[in-house]
């Protein structure tokens, strides 16, 4: 008998306890707020960082931001805050 994943035990426990999935199974998360603002949860480090691009490392992949006059508003341990003109949003997994 083949035992379940652990990813399919947490996946099942978030689906019992009613928890969002991305803080039980360490999921990025990203809102995008009209072209001006956005906000990336559960993010592992800044890949690389300029005005028209932003690479930010994920559990899941690499998330890229292009865009111009873009700027780092806020940077904490687990999610970060874009503005600027957003134009692009890319999710290489």
């Amino acid at each position: 008998m083949k035992r379940p994943s652990k990813q399919r035990i947490k996946t099942h426990l978030a689906d019992i306890l009613e928890l969002p999935s991305e803080i039980m199974l360490d999921l990025p998360q990203i809102t995008l707020i009209g072209r001006r603002q956005l906000y990336l949860e559960n993010h592992k480090g800044i890949i690389e960082y300029t005005p028209e691009k932003i690479r930010v490392n994920t559990s899941q992949g690499t998330a890229t931001i292009l865009g111009r006059e873009m700027v780092l508003q806020n940077m904490g341990a687990e999610d970060i805050l874009v503005t600027g003109q957003v134009n692009h949003v890319d999710y290489d997994g």
